[in-house]
């Protein structure tokens, strides 16, 4: 019993002398008052009704019994699993200020999004008027809070009035500069899609005073949107002069000029940075007014290349219309359907799927039979858009069949786009045919999102139900994503070959005979994976040459791994990683050869950068190596760039630079011990450059 509520008792209160207490106007029934009682007396909340423990919260709020009250709030806490709980009990949380209650609803709004998005109620709950106050009543209005939802809202639709409230109210969390830096930015970005041009120069120019210079070009678009192009120019142009030039500086003028000196432009941005989209997209469109349909091609293939995103199939898609390719155009067509299932083709206009209709009669049509041989050849030469293609065809004509949606998972995943990816394997899992298999699918998806034990629970039981090739598989690859020593190596060479000896394609048992055969390389048993990956290559999984190629390595047979490597290269539609990797197997001049490539093809792999600034650095050109790695952490703030120029930063005794590099390398990766040990190295030294 809480100190007031006793002193309300027992006092010198003219009530407290009374023998029976009126509380009916405290808004607490007789049931509440005998579990006030009971509570009081045992300290427990035994079996009350959610009601009158609804009822016993209001009162220990009111009459500050802290003990009563955490009781309460974290039994209704735990009441709390779906979105009618939610909804039921998160007004009561605010009014009562239950700590936990709300956070319970809290959670189960977040786990619902982007669906809670479109429910009204609980847009009031986060949006409206008073809900910033409300919300920190209870300790959960936090600027983390606001900017998680707001980036939830803007990927569903940049322009709603729900993204505009919710980037308003992250804006009022923001306390720290660069917190409102990225408030105000957010906020000058959907004004700006909104085509709210004078608001949306004001937001960027908040942000810019802030301290957030990348909000200058935001500016400049305003201006430049509001009809003052020259103003755009003229801003821009001060920004390369006033700051480092970086490759979206020059892009963004390259917007407010013409001709050749926007064409410079473009190839300084796409110099400075190379993985910034629109200079390609620009140059294709450019080359195709001059009747190069082929070169305009290229221009988008070297985007597909390092980024697959709808636009650009889309651009490709139509270049191959006018080459009248019909068969080309339809593939990135169901590539591009595959990630976004909804998408509007023609400027908005024209759905996807239409498309796909209207090219099926300039095609030729094929069996399952002829589509499976398909995937099996595209799967093969490691051609992913074209494998993605093939199972969108099938998709058509049987939309639940759980197989395939994996596959296609797969191959998302290989393209590195992890959202839709996820997507599909729910689909898989939704579309399952059996407990097994939906167990499998799902301990797939608790992998994928970092629950790496609750996924081997999944095999388990799934093994249990009944063998499978993808159980096996599941587990074997669950259990080998950890350092493993002799004995869990065995295990994981066991679990590999009772998958290959249960019922799977080609196209799944060449992946388990690939990663067994990586799994005996890792065991130091050579011969034994030399066997695995020549069985994989009979089968047609043709990166089982990166393996052989590894083998041969390690047997001193370097021109034979070289060898192997070519093969690849020749055999694989998307072959940067095979340049990397042969690298590794050649002198000096054919690795930079190879590692150039590469960068080429994809500009966000790092290693190549790495390489090159230690191959200056050992020929003492210490500027040039650092420059190497500058260029690529301008675009690609990489770990092990980082650490690698903080250690090129410390042999030259420029111990403040490399705190620096160390700093931001362990703001990605607080526990690199590396990074960590130079760190305490370098601070220990005098910080200043000798």
């Amino acid at each position: 019993m809480s100190r007031p509520l006793k002193a309300m008792l027992y006092g010198g209160f003219s009530e407290a002398r009374r023998e029976r207490i009126n509380f009916s106007k405290n808004e607490i029934s007789g049931k509440g008052m005998r579990a006030v009682d009971e509570f009081s007396r045992t300290r427990k909340l035994g079996s009350f009704s959610p009601e009158i423990v609804l009822e016993l919260l209001s009162f220990a709020n009111k009459f500050c019994c802290d003990e009563m009250k955490t009781a309460c709030d974290e039994y209704l806490a735990s009441l709390v699993c779906d979105i009618d709980d939610a909804m039921l009990f998160v007004e009561y949380g605010l009014q009562e200020t239950a700590h936990l209650l709300v956070a319970s609803c809290l959670q189960v709004f977040l786990r619902e999004l982007p669906g809670t998005l479109y429910n009204s109620t609980v847009m009031r709950l986060f949006c409206g008027p008073e809900a910033r106050d409300r919300l920190e009543m209870v300790g959960h209005a936090s600027f983390i809070l606001y900017y998680f939802l707001s980036q939830v809202a803007m990927e569903e639709d940049m322009k709603s009035n729900t993204t505009v409230m919710l980037l308003e109210r992250l804006a009022e969390c923001a306390k720290d500069g660069w917190e409102k830096q990225l408030a105000y930015h957010q906020l000058g970005c959907a004004m700006l899609e909104r085509k709210e041009y004078k608001d949306a120069q004001h937001w960027f120019e908040a942000a810019a005073e802030a301290g957030h210079v990348y909000s200058l070009a935001g500016v400049a678009r305003s201006k430049y949107k509001r009809g003052h192009k020259y103003l755009a120019y003229k801003q821009t142009n001060s920004l390369i002069s006033e700051y480092k030039p970086l490759g979206w500086m020059h892009q963004e003028r390259s917007l407010y000029c013409i001709g050749k000196e926007k064409m410079i432009d473009l190839s300084i941005a796409t110099e400075l940075d190379p993985t910034l989209l629109y200079p390609y997209k620009y140059r294709a469109v450019a080359l195709l007014q001059e009747n190069k349909v082929g070169a305009s091609i290229s221009e988008i293939n070297k985007i597909i290349g390092f980024k697959v995103s709808p636009d650009c199939l889309e651009l490709r898609a139509w270049f191959s219309i006018i080459q009248e390719d019909y068969e080309a155009a339809m593939k990135d067509i169901r590539a591009l359907l595959t990630l976004e299932p909804n998408y509007m083709m023609f400027h908005g206009k024209v759905h996807g799927d239409y498309m796909v209709d209207l090219l099926r009669k300039q095609v030729q049509q094929c069996s399952l039979a002829d589509c499976w041989m398909q995937l099996y050849d595209r799967w093969s030469s490691v051609d992913d858009i074209g494998s993605l293609a093939v199972v969108h065809q099938m998709l058509e004509n049987d939309p639940g069949r759980s197989l395939l949606r994996f596959r296609q998972s797969l191959l998302l995943l290989r393209l590195n786009c992890q959202k839709a990816a996820m997507r599909s394997l729910r689909l898989a899992r939704n579309h399952s045919s059996s407990l097994h298999e939906r167990l499998v699918y799902e301990g797939w998806i608790l992998y994928d999102t970092g629950h790496r034990e609750e996924a081997l629970a999944k095999a388990e039981e799934s093994i249990s139900i009944q063998r499978s090739f993808e159980a096996f598989f599941l587990k074997a690859y669950a259990l080998a994503d950890t350092s493993l020593d002799a004995e869990s190596s065995a295990y994981v060479i066991q679990l590999l070959q009772e998958a290959l000896r249960c019922p799977s394609d080609g196209l799944r048992k060449g992946q388990a005979l690939n990663n067994l055969g990586s799994v005996y390389v890792d065991c130091d048993k050579l011969d034994l994976a030399a066997d695995c990956y020549w069985s994989a290559l009979n089968i047609r999984h043709t990166r089982a040459h990166q393996g052989l190629a590894r083998v041969y390595h390690l047997k001193n047979q370097r021109k034979s791994a070289y060898d192997e490597m070519t093969k690849l290269i020749e055999k694989a539609r998307n072959n940067a990683s095979a340049y990397e990797k042969r690298s590794e197997y050649c002198d000096r001049d054919m690795a930079k050869s190879d590692l150039s490539m590469a960068t080429l093809l994809d500009p966000l792999r790092t290693y190549p950068y790495r390489y090159r600034a230690a191959v200056l650095m050992d020929d003492h050109k210490e500027a040039e190596a650092i420059a190497e790695l500058t260029k690529a952490i301008a675009f690609k703030p990489d770990l092990q760039l980082l650490h690698l120029r903080a250690a090129f930063y410390d042999s030259m005794g420029d111990f403040t630079s490399s705190i620096r590099d160390c700093e931001a390398a362990l703001s990605l990766d607080p526990n690199h011990a590396d990074t960590v040990e130079l760190y305490n190295k370098s601070k220990d030294r005098p910080q200043q450059k000798k």
